[in-house]
């Protein structure tokens, strides 16, 4: 240490290491050595560097970060669990801010401790946080979150609260890294990815079978909208089929909320980013209403890969790319954009309710709740705004033509948010496309509506025919 000055400052203290680590030395030291190699090269290195933090020191199966913020801390831990989804070795991580004292050397104290234990609490896989950082990051990391109470740990003198972040809520992959190949259609496990521009994005998979990617459309919200009554049916009707793949796009529910770009372009690069992660090779992908431009657009770049399209609600143009438009019509989507920025986020759900009515207009005031709540938890007011302001620019009528997948296009004859016209138009240009024509107003799939039947069988006629066969879920 020499003359080397002490320091003691409070900082977020990252804590990790290898779950198993000895047994899995026993069973293959090569294999074990190499993975753990290219782990710390390829994921943990990259990650804490790119989320401003320090590498303390790495020991023979884990490591210790400095983070300058909780938030550094966590979106990093969430990050290098994603990335280490493929790997064959399972890391747990906690997660503190407290004291800690800088020898030049090292770091110690109580900071570091109750990072060390927390990590100790973590399943394979997981990541622990305490009460501190809990307090700081919910309202600002949106992930789901588990309360463990309060925990006894050693050489701490007072309990430390606990929370969970569900990394992966499936928890038969909690022990070892022997996961089932499938999750169960009444559960979805969560992971992460990183778009090239370094947004993080979150998907989940849920159900058996061959794959279904789903496109995202303007707000979601894996876990809210997977237990809601409004999407929930629907979605798990497709879990019970198939391995029913969701994403949140940037800005949105657990994928990063404050982007640093949100555009179409950008969009069609995330659908290939979470189809690259979760393993897909060729599949066919479902597009709801604003998704249904973007899973043409990637059809389009990605002809070999994309087995079917099928287009629900959707549009090749958005609102000021539909025809000749008055200046009413201008006005029109101008004052929707300026409603979404001043009142979305408000604790009276007025505002939102009249986009509510316009999605969902025979729903019941229970569905009704759940979407206008949906939309509140979803992201905040000014990306909700810059999400509908591109998806009105969006205009895809251009590549229409170019589309060789087989192509199910359904759509509502009365929809007031993408007009019957639309739906015909895509059906009309795409070659060999078929329209499936609804009486129903609502733009989404609602699951006591006497058209909801045919919607669930016409799409499992299609992919009966037109499905990738199989799919094996990456470990």
């Amino acid at each position: 240490m020499g003359n080397q000055a002490v320091q003691r400052r409070l900082a977020a203290i990252l804590a990790a290491d290898v779950a198993g680590y000895t047994r899995l030395m026993e069973q293959d030291t090569d294999g074990t050595v190499a993975a753990w190699r290219a782990a710390r090269e390829n994921v943990i290195k990259p990650n804490v560097a790119r989320h401003s933090g320090k590498l303390v020191k790495l020991t023979g199966d884990g490591f210790l970060v400095e983070f300058p913020t909780v938030h550094d801390a966590v979106t990093c831990a969430i990050s290098m669990q994603g990335d280490l989804a493929s790997s064959p070795l399972d890391f747990r991580m906690g997660i503190n801010l407290g004291d800690i004292v800088d020898d030049g050397e090292d770091i110690h104290g109580e900071g570091v401790n109750v990072a060390a234990r927390l990590e100790g609490l973590a399943e394979a896989g997981g990541i622990c946080i305490s009460g501190g950082v809990y307090e700081q990051i919910c309202n600002r990391i949106n992930a789901p979150y588990e309360d463990m109470g309060e925990k006894e740990v050693k050489n701490v003198s007072r309990p430390v609260r606990v929370w969970r972040i569900l990394t992966n809520p499936d928890p038969a992959a909690s022990e070892g890294r022997s996961p089932p190949a499938t999750v169960g259609e009444d559960h979805q496990e969560v992971r992460y990815c990183r778009a090239p521009d370094g947004t993080a994005l979150a998907y989940a998979i849920a159900g058996r079978g061959p794959p279904l990617l789903k496109a995202a459309h303007f707000m979601t919200h894996l876990e809210h909208d997977w237990h809601s009554p409004t999407f929930g049916p629907f979605y798990r009707e497709m879990a019970a089929r198939y391995s029913f793949i969701r994403y949140d796009q940037r800005g949105n529910g657990l994928s990063d909320r404050n982007p640093h770009e949100i555009s179409f372009d950008l969009f069609v690069q995330d659908i290939e980013t979470v189809a690259e992660s979760a393993g897909l090779e060729r599949f066919p992908i479902y597009g709801l209403s604003q998704g249904s431009a973007v899973a043409i657009r990637y059809a389009t770049r990605h002809p070999e890969r994309v087995s079917a399209l099928i287009l629900h609600g959707g549009y090749a143009r958005g609102r000021l790319k539909r025809g000749t438009l008055s200046e009413d019509d201008r006005v029109r989507v101008e004052s929707l954009i300026n409603l979404i920025r001043t009142g979305w986020g408000q604790d009276n759900p007025a505002f939102r309710q009249m986009f509510t009515s316009m999605f969902i207009p025979d729903a019941t005031p229970e569905l009704m709740d759940s979407f206008n709540e949906m939309m509140r938890v979803a992201t905040e007011p000014a990306v909700a705004a810059r999400i509908f302001e591109v998806n009105a620019q969006i205009d895809v009528s251009g590549i229409l033509h170019q589309v060789e997948a087989p192509t199910l296009v359904i759509h509502g004859r009365r929809d007031a948010v993408s007009p019957f016209d639309e739906g015909r138009r895509l059906a009309t240009a795409i070659p060999n496309a078929r329209l499936v024509e609804l009486d129903t107003p609502n733009h989404i799939p609602i699951h006591f509506e006497s058209v909801f039947p045919r919607i669930v069988a016409e799409i499992d006629d299609f992919l009966a025919r037109h499905a990738a066969p199989k799919w094996v879920r990456p470990r």
